[in-house]
């Protein structure tokens, strides 16, 4: 059996007709929707009212540690908003038809409580570096929520062959073949391109690729988002009956899309999956670098719980409709991007391929240094967080961006689809045997909220207030107090 075959045989059994990813992710979204009692919809309003302080700076926390709690989201946002917001829905949709786009929303709606829950841990269990800087996501959690650091390295392994390598290629991928179609750029010109910009970011640490997606991905998702707002309303008659499909595709109510059923249900939570990560544990790497406002982990399952919802309730869904609303043919699995493309060229005739080629390069490429990102807070885990440890690491990084531009595309997503069924499989075992934790903070966050006349600055958590499991890093979760 050669590799191409052990790859396919992981992905039946994660993705195809062993569908374990797919039990496991609703699973963990019923659970801790269960758990936290639908906190993503009761306390809907709680996740804009956190953000509207998240670039502030806590009294009890060193302003040169760590990042906001809005360059947080920013990054978390650069690694969830890139191919899986505009290839991926394109897939979607030509493999499982309209109705993947409902299960995409499903699956979103759970993933919030999901991602909300990953994201408390993040900030739980990180640490601090000998930057000033905060470490932290599954791996941290894993052995000092749970003291296993034989399934923390598992997780750590997954994460470099995924985020640090295989979605760094396919991201790179995807900004090439977009380039190519529109202007006839070899794509091996244009793997040159991302990898030398890549590594001019990448290179100034994780504060330089805050900054950075602190300036991109706001400009870049509401001009996508008013786009796709200006195609509905000059489709806006057709809108009720694509709605209508949707549902309709969903449940297979279609004489001609009975057979599909499965397909959407698959195909929508996988690739809904691959844009807003919840669960896959590739978030809380983000979350865990963030110095939150208030000073309490609750406040970074909220900020990443937003961070779901903008990702596949708006942007996808924005994709979504524009390509449902075009009057255009799917013909094979892995169109991708070209799908998208030639969507917008419908709405806005020629130029609209130049505007998709635009959104997509710098959706993919904000995704290519948020991945970085993600896998060097792993460095620190294995003692490799030195000079040494983050070369190997960083040649190896941009060697992937540079080959995923000119690889093949299957190739490039089978891998991927491996790491990040191993990353999820992992993270949510770890996340449901710390509920009892997870439930524990949300209550202590909500009691503190409900003391009358408390401010953001008073309200910070200590590690005393309540019965945690395992142990967090000393020094981080003390809380200073007025006769202090």
């Amino acid at each position: 059996m050669n590799f191409e075959q052990i790859v396919s045989s992981i992905n039946n059994v994660l993705w195809g007709e062993g569908q374990v990813l797919i039990y496991v992710l609703l699973f963990a979204g019923f659970w801790f929707s269960f758990k936290l009692k639908f906190i993503q919809i009761l306390n809907f309003r709680h996740m804009f009212s956190v953000i509207k302080n998240s670039g502030k700076q806590d009294e009890n926390t060193d302003e040169n540690s760590g990042i906001s709690s809005l360059q947080a989201l920013f990054i978390g946002l650069s690694a969830r908003v890139g191919t899986g917001n505009l290839a991926g829905v394109a897939v979607a949709i030509s493999l499982g038809g309209s109705g993947a786009i409902f299960w995409m929303w499903v699956i979103a709606l759970l993933g919030m409580a999901t991602g909300f829950a990953e994201s408390v841990l993040g900030q739980l269990y990180k640490v601090s570096d000998d930057h000033k800087e905060y470490r932290g996501g599954p791996a941290y959690y894993i052995q000092k929520g749970l003291n296993q650091r034989w399934l923390a390295i598992l997780f750590s392994l997954c994460l470099f062959l995924g985020y640090g390598f295989s979605f760094s290629a396919m991201q790179a991928n995807t900004i090439a073949d977009s380039l190519n179609h529109a202007f006839n750029i070899p794509s091996m010109y244009s793997g040159l391109v991302i990898t030398i910009l890549a590594g001019g970011i990448v290179l100034g640490g994780l504060k330089r690729i805050a900054r950075f997606a602190e300036l991109v991905v706001p400009f870049m998702g509401i001009a996508f988002v008013l786009v796709a707002i200006a195609i509905t309303l000059m489709n806006i008659t057709a809108v009720p009956a694509m709605l209508y499909d949707i549902i309709t595709s969903a449940f297979g109510l279609q004489e001609a899309g009975a057979g599909m059923l499965g397909a959407a249900i698959k195909n929508g939570i996988q690739r809904g999956l691959y844009s807003n990560e919840a669960g896959a544990g590739s978030v809380p790497h983000a979350a865990a670098s963030a110095r939150p406002v208030p000073n309490h982990p609750v406040t970074q399952g909220y900020v990443q719980m937003l961070g779901v919802f903008l990702d596949t309730m708006v942007l996808c869904t924005c994709t979504a409709f524009i390509i449902l609303l075009a009057d255009i043919n799917f013909t094979g699995e892995m169109e991708g991007i070209r799908v998208t493309q030639n969507a917008i060229t419908h709405h806005l005739g020629e130029n609209g391929v130049y505007f998709v080629s635009a959104a997509i390069s710098l959706f993919a490429f904000t995704s290519v240094v948020a991945n970085y990102a993600y896998a060097e807070s792993n460095l620190h885990f294995f003692k490799l967080d030195n000079k040494i440890g983050r070369t190997i690491y960083t040649t190896m990084y941009l060697a992937m961006v540079f080959w995923g531009s000119s690889a093949s595309l299957k190739q490039v997503w089978s891998m991927a689809d491996v790491a990040l069924g191993l990353m999820t499989l992992v993270n949510v075992i770890a996340i449901v045997q710390l509920t009892p934790t997870i439930v524990a903070l949300t209550k202590d966050y909500n009691a503190k909220r409900k003391i009358e006349n408390v401010s953001d600055a008073d309200m910070a958590f200590d590690a005393d207030d309540i019965k945690l499991q395992g142990k967090v890093e000393q020094g981080i979760w003390q809380k200073k107090r007025l006769n202090d």
